[in-house]
């Protein structure tokens, strides 16, 4: 196989690519100007130390290759009429990125301030990396972008999520070769596997090699063409490779080049689409771009080589104010693009140059596709009371609530086959989690062979699993950044995996929420599930439920927190968050069968409230305050919390109790941070002003305390929790182990509660003795003792009916 230097094409108009050489010219000077100037523009006047930024920020290496993409892709869009959007994975290629997008005409269209003329590019540049401007990536600020630049690895993963449902769209995506070399990147390569040419748009990948990271070669850099080209060809693609340094040979090379790639994917596009069933996994192209590090810039500084080298990373020239040579070589480096050329006197990109941009929504940084927003529609959800769990009375009736919520999730498929506009996302874990309810209607989506005695595999699937967290999220953040909707399920302890990547999604929706332009995208919705209390199978390392420690520290307008109790708590939860946006919503839920405690009706009220006092649980009269308050949050704590209350019921029946469940865990929040938070006074009608609070959390205790410590009772609210203490073992002794469960619990309202100490020395010491007891038994038999895996709730929903 030659490369498409060898194979340049003599055809291409060669009038067109010199204008798009001084197109490319034009996008590399406005790309400097960011980095290094605050005024002399268009350099009407020699360059001066004042017009030139006291602090030197942003990227230039990857920057001119690029902008080289760019104007390729837009000679593409403009001669075959597609839509295409622009992916920039290399980290910091912001200035390129914002320098087209303000050639383009897009940027003076939602930020008029920064004008089409000499004042507009003088603010381009000052705005860049600069206090009160622009960051120096792809950030949400950027038209056209859908992946923030501090995101490494999640590039081609976040194109795949833009393709998928998306049949007219070519998703270009950029990846750089220090970027290549993450974990994330590496399997996203396996992202065509799933990929369906008569549904799906279209991904080209363009892996840019230019050799170097900050200060060091890159490792693909550094291989060579033979071993690249069998690297990716195992993956499954064609590619393509276009190399070299001479700006008219690669200009020729990179045209041809483009044209062979768009060829093959509108090819394998008709062959699929006229036939309406997907062939054999098609072999999709990529491009191969091998071009300096820094290139167009000074090839040395201070006798230190620079382009085609890691010096050429960030700014190449490091010092310039009160440095003359410094300034003289930024001014030659600057002139060398010939702006006379390029702008008229008012500072305009001149009119032939101008013309080589697309119109309108085909300009890629005016794409709907990157305003996922304009073009999502409502999911058509059904109607969540058809899937609810019969409970006569609590403790009653006893079902696995992932499994309901599954069934649930199966009709939302149904309803919403024909837009084709939702998939349930999962590292092989659908099934598992008790989702397989979703299996009725459709299958997991598979491109590869498909074996006559495999279950559930199909080219039309809407199930997508594979054995990577990293995918599952950056293809559903793709997926909803243009406009669809989604949900991911996971092991609660294997989430952990995707906090950088659920960071960077958070830090985009907070930005995006102060950008009107930006039209709201649908929620990323999580069910953690098969969690820290019943890993007992699996063991310490699959038991860790801190993940909603991470979310918590994100703004309030941002993340939402649930922790349904019962089946019924949870098909509410899951239709309230398949209709919001812009909000990272985490529901935290069992898939094992345990007791349901409200009926539907009651589960709405309590949800709508986020938290509140279950009357039929505790025991305190009407005219008086409780003794103490037994709060909960999670379904093992409220079953655990439940346990001990009819433990004190019975050994202290003059024991006043209230119990409160937490299935909102931001309402524990003050109002003034957080839109769910309980104000003062109804947080104190809950937990009492100065009662002891007994609380039983699924997680790590400290994460209460964060949440309440403005409180004024706060000092009385006692946590039990996660204490990083597990092992392989029983359901129960996983409690025991972190003292959550209903003897400590009981023995804890005993220590707490003024007066108790004397009154109740019996009774803690049974409970001591039950804690031993349960040592004994389950190191003997392997399970939990029959009191405690067969107990139900005694009283029915009479509060003081024994």
């Amino acid at each position: 196989m030659q490369s498409a230097t060898e194979n340049a094409s003599a055809t291409i108009d060669e009038t067109e690519l010199a204008l798009m050489d001084r197109y490319w010219r034009a996008a590399n000077y406005l790309s400097v100007g960011q980095i290094y100037l605050m005024g002399n523009p268009l350099l009407k006047q020699p360059l001066q130390f004042e017009d030139v930024k006291p602090r030197l920020l942003g990227h230039w290496g990857t920057t001119p290759g690029l902008n080289f993409i760019y104007v390729h892709l837009n000679r593409v869009i403009r001669a075959r009429d597609v839509d295409v959007i622009y992916i920039c994975g290399p980290g910091h290629g912001g200035p390129g990125m914002v320098a087209n997008t303000w050639l383009e005409g897009t940027y003076s269209e939602i930020y008029p301030n920064v004008s089409e003329d000499a004042e507009g590019m003088r603010k381009l540049f000052r705005q860049f990396s600069f206090p009160g401007g622009i960051p120096s990536h792809a950030a949400p600020e950027t038209p056209g972008s859908i992946h923030e630049g501090g995101e490494l690895g999640y590039a081609l993963v976040h194109a795949y999520g833009a393709a998928f449902d998306n049949p007219d769209l070519v998703v270009a995506c950029v990846v750089g070769d220090g970027e290549a070399e993450t974990g994330p990147l590496a399997a996203s390569w396996h992202s065509n596997k799933f990929l369906n040419p008569v549904h799906d748009g279209a991904v080209l990948p363009i892996l840019h090699l230019n050799g170097y990271k900050i200060a060091n070669p890159t490792i693909l850099g550094r291989m060579s063409d033979e071993e690249v080209r069998s690297l990716f060809v195992g993956y499954g693609y064609e590619p393509l490779f276009v190399e070299g340094s001479d700006p008219a040979t690669m200009h020729r090379a990179m045209a041809a080049t483009m044209d062979q790639a768009f060829d093959r994917i509108r090819s394998i596009q008709a062959e699929a689409r006229a036939s309406q069933a997907a062939p054999a996994r098609p072999c999709w192209p990529m491009i191969i771009l091998r071009s300096p590090k820094g290139w167009t810039g000074p090839k040395e500084v201070d006798g230190k080589m620079v382009e085609n080298f890691w010096r050429a990373h960030q700014v190449p020239i490091p010092t310039v104010r009160g440095n003359e040579g410094h300034l003289k070589l930024l001014e030659s480096w600057m002139r060398s693009y010939d702006p006379e050329d390029l702008f008229d006197e008012t500072g305009r990109l001149v009119p032939e140059l101008r013309a080589l941009a697309p119109a309108g929504t085909k300009r890629m940084s005016a794409s709907p596709h990157a305003n996922g927003g304009v073009l999502k529609r409502d999911l058509r959800l059904p109607d969540y009371h058809d899937h609810a769990i019969d409970v006569t009375t609590p403790g009653g009736a006893t079902a696995e609530a992932t499994r309901a919520m599954g069934n649930f999730l199966r009709d939302v498929i149904s309803l919403n086959a024909e837009q084709r506009n939702f998939r349930l996302m999962g590292p092989d874990e659908t099934a598992s989690n008790r989702l397989d309810g979703v299996f009725d209607v459709t299958d997991r989506v598979w491109m590869e062979r498909i074996e006559p005695y495999d279950v559930h595999l199909s080219t039309e699937g809407r199930v997508m699993e594979v054995l990577s967290e990293h995918l599952c999220q950056g293809w559903l953040e793709g997926y909803l950044l243009t406009g669809r909707h989604g949900f991911f399920s996971c092991y609660e302890a294997f989430i952990h995996i995707v906090d950088s990547m659920f960071n960077q999604h958070a830090k985009w929706l907070k930005v995006t929420r102060d950008l009107p332009w930006r039209r709201p995208i649908a929620s990323l919705n999580y069910l953690l599930t098969s969690h820290v209390w019943r890993q007992d199978h699996n063991g310490f390392s699959h038991q860790d439920p801190g993940f909603v420690d991470l979310v918590a520290n994100k703004k309030a307008d941002v993340v939402r927190l649930y922790f349904p109790p019962d089946a019924n708590t949870l098909l509410w939860v899951t239709d309230h968050c398949l209709k919001t946006y812009n909000r990272i919503n985490v529901i935290v839920a069992g898939k094992q069968p345990a007791p349901q405690w409200l009926t539907m009706d009651e589960a709405e009220t309590h949800c709508e409230e986020g938290v509140g006092i279950w009357d039929w649980a505790g025991n305190e009269p009407d005219d008086a305050e409780p003794d103490v308050v037994m709060a909960c949050a999670g379904d093992v704590p409220t079953l655990e919390t439940l346990a001990a209350v009819d433990l004190l019921r019975k050994a202290l029946p003059d024991l006043k109790i209230r119990v409160v469940n937490v299935v909102d865990l931001m309402a524990l929040q003050p109002e003034d941070r957080h839109p769910h938070g309980l104000s003062d006074r109804d947080f104190e009608s809950i937990f009492t002003p100065d009662k002891p609070v007994i609380f039983a959390y699924h997680g790590y205790p400290y994460l209460i305390h964060r949440l309440t410590y403005r409180r004024a009772n706060h000092v009385n609210i006692h946590v039990h929790g996660f204490q990083e203490e597990g092992t392989t073992t029983t359901p129960f002794d996983m409690a025991v182990l972190n003292e959550i469960d209903r003897f400590h619990l009981a023995i804890a309202v005993i220590d707490r509660v003024p007066g108790l100490g004397a009154v109740a020395a019996k009774a803690k010491q049974r409970f001591r003795d039950k804690l031993l007891e349960h040592r004994r038994y389950v190191r003997e038999h392997g399970e939990d003792m029959p009191e405690i895996a067969d107990w139900t709730w005694p009283y029915g929903r009479g509060a003081a009916t024994a």
